[in-house]
This record gives structure tokens, sequence and C-alpha cells, in this order.
């Protein structure tokens, strides 16, 4: 019977890690490029309570006999599908349509990826102007260099082509690349990639090397799109459903250890 109150308890540990994901999902469903979470479950060893034996007639029978050890939780996914875009006024607002990923300088120096294309235009102090994240880390071009302007750009006129293209209009009002192109990288498995907070994500050897979309012609390409933000792929309606299906399992689980323990203090009031 004491395998029980630890399998159930093992159960409840990884209902309580399936609730806590559910609820950050939740939280983050209005977070811009944020990408739903879902936990995997995987059994623990099992223990052989008979070995494989022979018939009365010496024939193998046909199953053995084990019992599991309850329960862990093995992983938690990212999934990648596509989040609405949802329309914005800023012209620094930018989604991905497609598999790519935006590419962000972080303050150790490192790159990172993200969905979050919610971009601003900020003095860099050198009487120019730079393309960064909301937290002033800078968005990077398709060579992996800085997107940096001088002074003499008016930022509400720049725009942005499907392909990341970064344009100026002309004395025609015609818009001229002005030779950078917003990177775009992809990657073999996304699911790999390790989050880093604020929506950022970290290349791993599970992820596989990133891929940039300029240099690699073997890639379906990502279109950029101005004025557009990508919304959170949270789908509330499911994980409403899913809360409830991972709190009726903790609930279950909960009454299995009740149950031993009743079952055990049954066996304990025998001796009078």
């Amino acid at each position: 019977m004491v395998r029980s109150l630890w399998s159930a308890a093992t159960g409840m540990n990884a209902q309580q890690t399936n609730v806590d994901t559910i609820a950050n999902n939740l939280a983050n469903v209005n977070t811009v490029g944020y990408k739903t979470q879902t936990a995997q479950f995987k059994s623990l060893l099992y223990q052989t309570l008979q070995t494989k034996t022979t018939t009365a007639n010496g024939d193998p029978k046909p199953t053995s006999s084990q019992v599991g050890l309850g329960v862990r939780n093995s992983s938690i996914n990212s999934v990648f599908t596509q989040g609405s875009l949802l329309a914005s006024e800023s012209d620094t607002s930018f989604a991905i349509e497609g598999d790519g990923f935006f590419a962000i300088k972080g303050e150790d120096g490192g790159t990172y990826y993200t969905r979050n294309g919610d971009f601003t235009w900020a003095t860099n102090g050198s009487n120019g102007v730079i393309l960064t994240n909301a937290d002033g880390n800078p968005v990077l071009s398709s060579t992996g260099k800085e997107i940096t302007l001088s002074s003499n750009y008016v930022t509400n006129k720049i725009t942005i082509t499907a392909d990341g293209t970064v344009c100026y209009p002309d004395a025609n009002n015609t818009p001229q690349s002005l030779g950078m192109t917003i990177a775009k990288y992809q990657f073999n498995n996304p699911a790999g990639l390790e989050r880093k907070g604020s929506t950022l994500w970290g290349e791993t050897e599970a992820s596989g090397v990133a891929m940039n979309e300029a240099t690699n012609r073997n890639l379906t390409p990502s279109r950029v799109v101005q004025g557009y933000l990508e919304g959170s792929n949270v789908q509330v309606a499911d994980e409403m459903v899913n809360l409830i299906v991972a709190q009726r399992a903790y609930e279950m689980n909960s009454k299995a250890i009740t149950t031993t323990d009743e079952m055990m203090q049954t066996a304990n009031n025998l001796k009078r």
C-alpha cells in the first residue's frame, strides 16, 4: 500500500507542474510573440511482482506482473504555431509570417531570437538612431550588424518591405533601399530553443544552428509585415479545458492518497 501513496504523490506533483504551465499560458495570452507551452509526462520505473513463469504444462505464461511507481514531467514543449496578426499604429511594429525569427543582440553580446516585433528607433548617442526592441537591445541585420541610421532620416518615413529591406523615400516619394535588411533566422527544431525571458530564445544543440534566410536558399522565406504584431498563440478555451482536466487529475491522485490511508488504518485496526 505504501507504493500507492508515493505513486499518487508523484501524480500530484506532476499535475501541479501542469497547472503551473497552463497558468503561465493564460497569464501571457496578450504577450506579443508568446508561444504556448504544453507539459508532457512519462511513467517512472516499474516493479516486477512476478517474473515470467510457466503453466502446469510447462508453457510460458502470456503476461507478466508489474506495477508502476508513478509519473513525472518529461518535458515542457513550446508550440510554434502562427499567432494572429494584430494591427498596430506604430511604424516600428513588425510581424513575421512563416517560420522565421528576428535576431536580437543581448546585453551579454550574444545573439537571441524572438517573434516579438515590437521595435522602436532609439538614439544611439552618436547623432543617429538604432532599431531596438522594447528593452533597448539592438535588432540585427542579415549581416549580423546593428541597424543604425544617421540623424538625417525621419524615422516615421522609414518603411520595411516584405523581405525585411529597410527603405526611405526619395524626392519622388518612391521607397529606396538603404542597403540593410532585418535578419530572419530559422531552425530545424524550434522546440529545442531555450527560453531566455522577454519572449527571447537562445540557440541550443537541440534546436540546431540558426539558419539565415538571406544566405540559405533552401529555406522558405518568411514575410515581414509592417504595422502589425504577432499575438500569442494561446487558445484560451483549450487552456481552460486543460485546466479542468489537470484539476480533476490532481483531485483523483489526492483521493488515492486518502483511500490508501484509510486502507492502512483498517489494517492497523485489525489488532484489538
